[in-house]
C-alpha cells in the first residue's frame, strides 16, 4: 500500500503543475464544483471530451484533495482500501478519480465508500455502459453529469475567448440574432471536428479520432461487453457502413442485412456504440409506421468514412442530433408512408412543439405540406433569409433545459 500511496501522491503534484496549462474551464465546470451534497458526482462522456482535464482543474481547486488516475495503478487494486487509508492517514477529504472504470470492482468500491467514509468523491468514466447499468444500486448514491464535446458556444468561447449568453429556440426563430451571426464562418471547422478539445491544438484531427474510436471499441467496449475479437471487428464493418450510405437508409434491419448480422446483434451493437457516445439513435413519430428509429452519427465520426462535401447533408442532421442531446431536449425524427415528402424532426421544448427540417438553401416550406403545426421552420446551412430559413448553426447556442 505505501507504495501505491507514494505514487498516487508523486502523479497528484505532477498532475497539479500540467492542470496550469488549462486556465479556461469547460461550462460544465461551475455545475459540478460544490462539495457538500448527499451523492458522489460522476461524470461520463466521450473520449477525448475533456474529462481528465476537468477532473484536474477540478482536484486543483480544492484543498485537502487528491487526483488519482486508475489506468496508472493495477485493475484489481482495493480503491476502498486506498480512499480510506488517504483519508484516515492524510487527512484526505476530496478525491478526484479519473477513469474509474479501469478498477475491476469499482462498483463494490464505491458502495463501501459511500456507505462507510466521510468523503466527498468525484469520478470520471468514458464508458457509460457499466457505469449507468450497475447492478449495484448506485442509483441513490451518485449524482451523474454528461461532459460532451464543445457545443458551438463553448468552443467559440475557447477558440476565440468570446462568451455569448444561450439562447432559447424562441430567441433563434424570433429574433434577428446579428451578434451571433458574424460567426457562422466558424460552423465548418467546427464540424470537421473543431468540436473535440484536442483541435484546439492540432489542425487535423482525423487520425487522433480514429486513435480514439478504435479504443472504444477495443477497449472500452471490449471490457464492458462479452463481446470477441471478431464481433469488436464486426461492429468497425458496421460503423463504416453507417458512415458511408444515406442516413435515411439507417434502420436496425437494413444494417442487419447488409452487414450479414441478426437484427438482434444489430441492436446490441448499435446500442453499445450509442452508450459509449460515437451514435446517436433516434426514434421516430407519427403514424402507420414501423417503430425502428433513425441511426445518426455523433460528430465528426462520419467524416472517418466520407468526404465533407459528399456528407455535408447529414452531418448537419448529425449536429442538429448531438445539439438536441447536449441541452436536453426531447425530439424525435418524423416518419410518414413511404413517397410521401415530411419534415425531418419534432422537438418538445418548453411544452411546445416544434416540427423541423434540416437542409441547405434550397429547402422551402414545401416541406410542411400537409403539416398542422403552429411552429415549423426550416434550419439551414447556408441560410437564405430571403426564403425565412432560419442558421442551422444557431442550434449550437441553446441552453440546457431548465
Amino acid at each position: 500500500m505505501k507504495n501505491i500511496i507514494r505514487k498516487i501522491f508523486e502523479l497528484n503534484e505532477l498532475t497539479r503543475e500540467v492542470v496550469k496549462k488549462y486556465p479556461k474551464k469547460r461550462f460544465l465546470f461551475n455545475m459540478v464544483r460544490e462539495l457538500k451534497s448527499k451523492h458522489f458526482k460522476g461524470i461520463v462522456g466521450p473520449r477525448g471530451s475533456g474529462k481528465t482535464v476537468l477532473l484536474e482543474q477540478l482536484s486543483a481547486h480544492f484543498k485537502d484533495s487528491v487526483y488519482i488516475s486508475m489506468d496508472t495503478l493495477e485493475p484489481d487494486s482495493n480503491l476502498f482500501d486506498i480512499v480510506k487509508n488517504l483519508n484516515l492517514n492524510y487527512k484526505i477529504k476530496n478525491f478526484f478519480i479519473d477513469e474509474i472504470h479501469f478498477n475491476r470492482d469499482y462498483k463494490k468500491s464505491l458502495k463501501n465508500i459511500f456507505d462507510f467514509l466521510d468523503v466527498n468523491l468525484f469520478f470520471s468514466s468514458s464508458v457509460s455502459i457499466s457505469i449507468l447499468d450497475s447492478s449495484y444500486d448506485l442509483s441513490r448514491r451518485i449524482k451523474f453529469y454528461y461532459l460532451y464535446p464543445f457545443s458551438l458556444r463553448e468552443y467559440l468561447f475557447f477558440k476565440k475567448d468570446v462568451l455569448l449568453e444561450p439562447l432559447s429556440l424562441k430567441d433563434i426563430v424570433q429574433n434577428d440574432n446579428a451578434e451571433y451571426l458574424r460567426y457562422e464562418y466558424l460552423f465548418d471547422n467546427y464540424l470537421k471536428g473543431g468540436n473535440y478539445p484536442i483541435s484546439l491544438e492540432e489542425t487535423d484531427i482525423t487520425e487522433l479520432l480514429e486513435n480514439i474510436l478504435k479504443k472504444i471499441i477495443f477497449k472500452d467496449i471490449a471490457s464492458s461487453s462479452n463481446l470477441g475479437f471478431g464481433e469488436l471487428h464486426t461492429m468497425e464493418n458496421l460503423l463504416k457502413f453507417i458512415g458511408k450510405s444515406r442516413a435515411e437508409d439507417m434502420s436496425y434491419t437494413n444494417i442487419a442485412k447488409n452487414i450479414g448480422i441478426s437484427k438482434y446483434k444489430a441492436i446490441k451493437y448499435l446500442q453499445l456504440l450509442e452508450k459509449s457516445f460515437v451514435l446517436n439513435i433516434i426514434f421516430p413519430k407519427g403514424t402507420n409506421v414501423l417503430k425502428e428509429p433513425k441511426i445518426l452519427m455523433r460528430v465528426p465520426y462520419r467524416l472517418l468514412y466520407n468526404d465533407f462535401e459528399n456528407a455535408i447533408g447529414y452531418i448537419k442532421e448529425d449536429f442538429f442530433a448531438d445539439m438536441m442531446k447536449y441541452a436536453d431536449i426531447e425530439f424525435y425524427y418524423l416518419k410518414t408512408k413511404r413517397g410521401k415528402k415530411t419534415p425531418d424532426f419534432l422537438i418538445k421544448y418548453k411544452d411546445e412543439e416544434f416540427i423541423i427540417e434540416i437542409g441547405g438553401k434550397s429547402k422551402g416550406k414545401k416541406q410542411f405540406k400537409g403539416i398542422e403545426a403552429k411552429n415549423k421552420y426550416v434550419f439551414a446551412y447556408p441560410h437564405s433569409p430571403e426564403k425565412k430559413q432560419k442558421p442551422l448553426f444557431l442550434i449550437g447556442f441553446i441552453g440546457q433545459k431548465n
